[in-house]
């Protein structure tokens, strides 16, 4: 498996979204905290790839509604879709361009990560330390062992919604999701005022194209 593969992996890990049984827990493991949502959401996926694999390994796509079921709900895409946009251009869409871009890219996200859950293999995670942020946000500081190399620093952020903790952004390997996609969306956006419009309809191109 190469660097991108384990990096990914590593995301879906450290976001508490597989198998806990190899993971490390840090300090932090109070009940209601991140890191017990966390383990809680892990056992769920576990629990689910057991049960379903040989489905899986016959129908690969039948792990797209795993993944809505179990973590879509632990992820905010609005804010993560509008920080990847940014202030100005996010202001600047009309409130169906929000909605279509919105879903375009929690696709988009989805079948990117489904994927590597598919490529999963027992990976541990080490749970470093938790770190209160601004508000109602936690750093979670993690990292993921890699054979024959350092391993992957993966640090995620997440904030209190409607009284759940929601995954807003993950920096892996001092890469975050965030800002990777803001320089891309802004490329595709440009200066004039179809700029949305366009990134929306190339992410729905990039999202039909995975589908096939």
């Amino acid at each position: 498996m190469n660097r991108f593969n384990r990096i990914v992996i590593g995301w879906v890990l450290c976001a508490g979204l597989l198998p806990a049984g190899g993971v490390s827990a840090g300090p932090e493991d109070v009940k209601g905290s991140a890191s017990a949502t966390i383990k809680q959401t892990s056992e769920r996926m576990l629990a689910a790839l057991e049960r379903q694999r040989p489905a899986l390994e016959r129908n690969p796509s039948r792990i797209y509604g795993l993944v809505n079921r179990i973590l879509v709900p632990h992820f905010d895409f609005k804010r993560i879709t509008r920080a990847a946009v940014g202030r100005k251009h996010w202001k600047q869409a009309t409130p169906a361009e929000r909605r279509d871009l919105i879903r375009a890219f929690q696709d988009l996200l989805i079948r990117t990560y489904a994927k590597a859950l598919l490529n999963y293999s027992g990976q541990k995670i080490r749970y470093l330390s938790e770190k209160p942020g601004r508000r109602s946000s936690v750093m979670v500081f993690t990292e993921v062992p890699e054979p024959g190399a350092d391993p992957v620093p993966v640090n995620y952020k997440v904030h209190k919604k409607g009284g759940k903790w929601k995954i807003y952004d993950v920096k892996i390997d001092n890469v975050s999701l965030v800002s990777n996609y803001r320089s891309s969306f802004r490329s595709q956006i440009g200066r004039d005022k179809n700029g949305i419009r366009r990134l929306i309809n190339r992410i729905r191109e990039m999202n039909a194209k995975g589908k096939r």
